[in-house]
């Protein structure tokens, strides 16, 4: 018999990835509450996966671009049974940036950037105190190719934000044995690219993962305690040296004067700080 986990709650759960992480942790041993606007489409989950699982499961049905339903699914993440939540709601926008509607443009960095921080924060209390959980944060690998974006630099920027928050949060909470899982999957077959505006077939197939294979991956990452987990990379080892890279610009990100290569002339400022 599964041991019973607590209870996962998944935005973004009506289908693709959002769906197939419901299935996954049923099968795990969570109970779920099942977060996104379709009501019809969780309902239909939420009674196979009854059906197939002892997992007892709560629809919230949400308009996470609504802030009183944002505000209902906070609440409902402080609550003590929850041991995960997994950010995956998300939206994005194709095309150039000097082309988009200003107002999808700022509605995709609300539910991408916005909205996921405040669910992630209004988690991280009780998991905290209770000493356990996991906050999974479904980012991209969009993220760390801001200089070549598949889908649109608007779009890279809130997945490389996603990250960033995710390594950092995970930092804080770790001392508390509760875990931060950012997943950067690379293009997963998945109806957000057909509501960007792009085709996912007419990219090349070998470059695209399906679904359940990118979950599965995404759980084994988290099973064997990685905190950033890219599921199509075949050696961790290049992530590893991705980090060491990125660190050894610690020491010189921030000095009094400026680097030399500049050739900026040094301030009365600072030259009377010196005669002194």
């Amino acid at each position: 018999m599964t041991q019973n986990q607590g209870t996962a709650l998944i935005t973004g759960a009506s289908a693709g990835i959002g769906a197939v992480y419901a299935d996954r942790l049923a099968r795990r041993g969570y109970d779920l509450v099942l977060v996104a606007r379709d009501e019809t489409k969780l309902n239909a989950l939420a009674s196979r996966l009854r059906g197939e699982t002892s997992a007892t499961i709560e629809v919230l049905p949400a308009d996470l671009a609504n802030a009183n339903d944002t505000r209902k699914v906070a609440t409902r993440l402080q609550a003590d049974d929850i041991t995960m939540l997994v950010n995956n709601a998300g939206t994005a926008i194709a095309g150039p940036t000097i082309d988009m509607d200003p107002e999808r443009l700022e509605a995709m960095i609300q539910l991408n950037v916005t909205v996921a921080t405040r669910l992630a924060q209004a988690v991280a209390p009780g998991l905290a105190q209770r000493r356990r959980g996991d906050i999974v944060n479904i980012a991209s690998v969009a993220g760390i190719r801001g200089d070549q974006p598949a889908i649109s630099v608007g779009y890279s920027a809130t997945k490389a934000y996603l990250l960033a928050f995710s390594e950092g949060l995970d930092s804080e909470l770790a001392p508390y044995g509760v875990r931060v899982q950012a997943v950067l999957p690379g293009a997963t077959r998945t109806e957000l690219w057909a509501k960007g505006g792009i085709d996912i077939n007419t990219l090349p197939q070998e470059v695209v993962m399906e679904t359940g294979d990118m979950v599965d991956a995404a759980l084994a990452g988290l099973d064997q305690g990685e905190r950033v987990t890219i599921p199509a990379l075949p050696d961790i080892a290049d992530w590893l040296a991705f980090k060491t890279t990125r660190a050894a610009l610690g020491p010189n990100l921030s000095h009094r004067l400026p680097a030399e290569r500049y050739g900026v002339a040094k301030s009365d400022e600072t030259l009377l700080s010196k005669a002194s």
